[in-house]
């Protein structure tokens, strides 16, 4: 290692620790209430601190109710939630993105600034206004209803749910999307235009391709938060026939005398996520390397 990396590496080393110190120590706390003991009395979780004292019982049953239980509908129902969110925030993020990289020109900084000034707003006063625009006298609903549609968006809605996820987190999409689109050699389409190539067949064989490493991250980023998100569903709806996987957790850690099985559902969402992450990692690693030959 030379003295540049070794600096660097240096530099990295403080923030490594940190997030890696506030991600493991959290997440072992968890694994002890997970695999802990509940007090007869308070009905308390008692987490069990030593590794060879856990008892796994509780997993057992967690796990079968994920996958012949009560929970499998839940756990269903939030991949289907997420990957419909996802569909339709690629729909709507990516030629948004395309457009600021490759169309926008001077406008560039001003629509950048207008796609981030949500974040300088609270995400529960966006969900509130969210729902005002959704109820019966809301503006949505009415000018919806000029149209002859009169339907009642916040009566345990699937659709609501899903639109609410796509509103909350297109923006984290877009962003990424635009930093890969913005760096790609355009000289690469240009070229494929002077071989015969048509805008959709050059868009389909070069620009898809060079993308793939920035449509990853776009997507593993919006995806993470929304796999474990309970607010949206919590303002948007508030039904059994929509709860996802991190209302049952909320359910079980705030609301019951069960806090074991909302320590292990968050284990299992955290290992389906690992996967998902691997995924992308191992994806951008292939991309890398292809790049280099």
């Amino acid at each position: 290692m030379n003295k540049a990396a070794r600096l660097w590496a240096a530099l990295a080393a403080p923030g490594a620790f940190w997030l890696l110190f506030f991600f493991a120590v959290p997440f072992y706390a968890v694994a002890c209430v997970a695999f802990g003991s509940i007090d007869p009395i308070f009905r308390d979780a008692i987490p069990q601190w030593n590794p060879l004292h856990w008892s796994f019982s509780e997993f057992g049953a967690v796990f079968s109710s994920v996958t012949s239980g009560p929970l499998r509908g839940v756990f269903a129902r939030t991949i289907v939630y997420v990957v419909s969110a996802m569909i339709m925030s690629f729909a709507i993020g990516f030629p948004v993105a395309y457009y600021l990289a490759r169309h926008a020109g001077k406008r560039r900084m001003l629509l950048l600034l207008l796609i981030i000034a949500p974040f300088w707003v609270n995400y529960l006063m966006r969900m509130l206004a969210w729902v005002n625009l959704l109820s019966p006298s809301g503006l949505f609903s009415r000018f919806v209803g000029m149209f002859g549609i009169h339907y009642n968006w916040l009566d345990g809605s699937p659709i609501t749910v899903i639109l609410g996820l796509v509103y909350g987190y297109v923006p984290f999409l877009i962003l990424p999307l635009y930093a890969t689109l913005e760096r790609l050699d355009w000289r690469l389409v240009e070229a494929a235009r002077d071989l015969g190539a048509t805008s959709r067949q050059a868009f389909r064989v070069v620009t898809v391709p060079m993308a793939k490493a920035g449509v990853a991250a776009a997507g593993v980023l919006i995806a993470l938060p929304m796999f474990g998100d309970y607010y949206t569903n919590d303002l948007l709806s508030r039904s059994p026939k929509t709860e996802m996987l991190g209302n049952q957790i909320d359910y079980y850690i705030n609301n019951s005398s069960q806090p074991q099985r909302g320590a292990i559902l968050v284990i299992m969402l955290s290992t389906l996520l690992l996967i998902a992450l691997s995924w992308y990692l191992r994806s951008t690693s292939k991309i890398g390397k292809e790049r280099v030959r």
